[in-house]
């Protein structure tokens, strides 16, 4: 097994709850045991997989990584009131996004209360990950007072690290790291590309994406248009970013190489994407457990699609064709 051992990094990207679709394919890349992770770069609730990820490889390997993304997502499950949802439209979920339009975080939650808090505190030993995390971490904010990304590393890494790539100003206060505040990261990467492609040696990176990159049918309400609005917003930072290197990737120099050249031609992107049409943009608010273990099974389902068709495109080319997708 160990001889066919492959080296992938992974680009994780945000989604709220749909982020358990993620974890599902983490499970099967990691049932599977055929490969081991160098870079792992998360917005949101890809930060949090990616986290968690880490501490369970450090504690356990692949056997440990498993049931600390298990024990992460049941345990969020149960911290959240019994009606925030199955993944349909909830009453809890509306409301709060009703009411969001009106109040800010401090007056909806003057005590900022936040449950993912004491959760990531509680399971993760962020001063063990900072310096013995088996992954290199990145992990994407977004500087609320310039719309500038900021990338967190291993050394960095804290609970309002985690907790400011997945703050929802609508929803929660701003996280403030070395005295400046930082909003969800998805505003600006979702997720970071570059960090897996300047800082790592792995050839293979993995997008697993939460959010279709076909947003059809055009919408028509004010609601769906507002919706629509958000989802371009999280997602122009990465189109753009992957625009890039699609370019890069077609780019022949007629005479010599340089070292960027070379570089790009020996890396190769996969893609993992979510099919979520049946669900409706409140369900990335739909904390239950019953919707987690549906999302988990499509992400098994997708994990093990993949590994059966393209495992054996690892290490020598690319099994998405980037021009179509994202030129």
């Amino acid at each position: 097994m160990t001889k066919n051992l492959r080296t992938i990094n992974l680009a994780l990207q945000g989604g709220g709850a749909h982020g358990a679709f993620t974890w599902g394919v983490l499970d099967a890349l990691l049932e599977d045991g055929r490969l081991q992770f160098e870079g792992v770069s998360g917005t949101s609730a890809g930060a949090m997989n990616a986290i968690v990820l880490a501490q369970g490889l450090m504690d356990g390997g692949p056997a440990g990584a498993r049931l600390a993304l298990e024990k992460f997502w049941l345990a969020l499950a149960s911290s959240m009131p019994a009606d925030m949802g199955s993944g349909d439209s909830t009453s809890v979920s509306k409301i709060m996004q009703h009411w969001t339009r009106y109040l800010s975080p401090s007056q909806m939650n003057p005590f900022d209360l936040n449950p993912l808090r004491d959760l990531v505190c509680q399971q993760i030993d962020f001063e063990a990950l900072q310096k013995h995390s088996p992954v290199k971490l990145f992990i994407a904010t977004t500087h609320a007072n310039s719309g500038k990304l900021r990338i967190f590393t291993n050394p960095e890494m804290t609970a309002e690290v985690v907790l400011a790539s997945a703050c929802l100003p609508t929803l929660y206060r701003s996280v403030t790291i070395d005295n400046e505040p930082y909003w969800d990261g998805a505003y600006s990467a979702n997720p970071a590309i570059f960090p897996l492609f300047d800082y790592c040696d792995a050839c293979d990176i993995l997008l697993v994406l939460l959010q279709p990159l076909n947003l059809n049918p055009t919408p028509d309400s004010a609601r769906e248009i507002q919706s629509r609005i958000l989802d371009i917003t999280f997602q122009s930072g990465f189109l753009r970013e992957m625009q890039m290197f699609t370019r890069l990737k077609a780019r022949r120099p007629l005479f010599v190489w340089s070292k960027l050249d070379r570089h790009i031609a020996r890396t190769h992107f996969h893609l993992i994407e979510a099919e979520m049409g049946q669900f409706n943009a409140e369900s990335k608010l739909a904390v239950n457990l019953k919707f987690f273990a549906t999302l988990k099974e499509m992400g098994r389902e997708a994990g093990k699609k993949w590994l059966a068709g393209h495992y054996a495109d690892l290490g020598r080319s690319s099994s998405v064709d980037l021009a179509e997708v994202f030129a």
